[in-house]
């Protein structure tokens, strides 16, 4: 075989390799979106421990972030990737899902390691703003409140007038408020890449410029479904 054959035989075999790596990382982004949307259905189906329907028809955004990794030893760590959502201007319908990232450390007696499921609220055009920001932290740039579950409406009041974002997580079944401080979150490029094809940036996709992809449909519709149009 000449010289000329063998290195067309390694330069294909070398774009096969890149194409089904490609397809096995596309692969984990959709399986993320749809764990997200069963997140999104578990954590708001049951009214009485579920985060409360008059939240989620206020909300502004939310991010869905399932399988977060916590682990420590005297240090903790904490890591997820999941999607941000926004409402559409009108408020009727919501934006393509913009991939996140969330990252966090802290320090303290501990030991172990779970997995949380997250689920976080924008409530209002502040928290809006450090969503649509490269990078914020939790209770650092943007305020944040464990989240009422359940009908405890003087609860829901509180946590709405004072934060501007609220977090649940739900944890081998168990949902509960969950306190978030010191997180950082930031738009996941390589997933953006991956999903769209382009350089879009958060901004980009939660302000509507970007068409929602294929696998992106199950959270889409469920989110239609567990949240009413909002009057801005």
């Amino acid at each position: 075989m000449t010289k000329a054959g063998i290195l067309t035989i390694l330069t294909v075999a070398a774009m096969s390799s890149l194409c089904v790596h490609a397809a096995e990382r596309e692969s984990k982004v959709t399986d993320r979106l749809e764990a997200a949307g069963d997140v999104l259905q578990d954590m708001t189906h049951e009214s009485d421990k579920g985060i409360p329907q008059d939240l989620m028809n206020k909300a502004r955004c939310l991010v869905v972030v399932p399988d977060m990794k916590k682990a420590g030893f005297v240090f903790g760590a904490k890591y997820g990737r999941g999607f941000a959502m926004c409402r559409r201007e009108g408020g009727s319908g919501w934006s393509a899902p913009a991939p996140m990232r969330i990252e966090g450390g802290s320090f303290g007696l501990q030991i172990g390691a779970s997995e949380q499921d997250v689920i976080l609220l924008v409530m209002n055009d502040r928290g809006m703003k450090h969503l649509l920001s490269d990078k914020f932290t939790l209770g650092g740039d943007a305020s944040v409140a464990a989240g009422p579950v359940g009908r405890d409406a003087a609860a829901q009041t509180d946590a709405e007038l004072h934060a501007e974002m609220l977090s649940w997580s739900r944890s081998r079944g168990i949902f509960a408020g969950l306190t978030l401080e010191g997180a950082t979150l930031r738009p996941d490029h390589d997933s953006i890449k991956e999903l769209y094809g382009r350089g879009f940036t958060n901004r980009d996709i939660l302000a509507g410029d970007a068409k929602p992809p294929a696998g992106a449909d199950k959270l889409k519709n469920i989110l239609d479904r567990t949240s009413a149009r909002r009057d801005r």
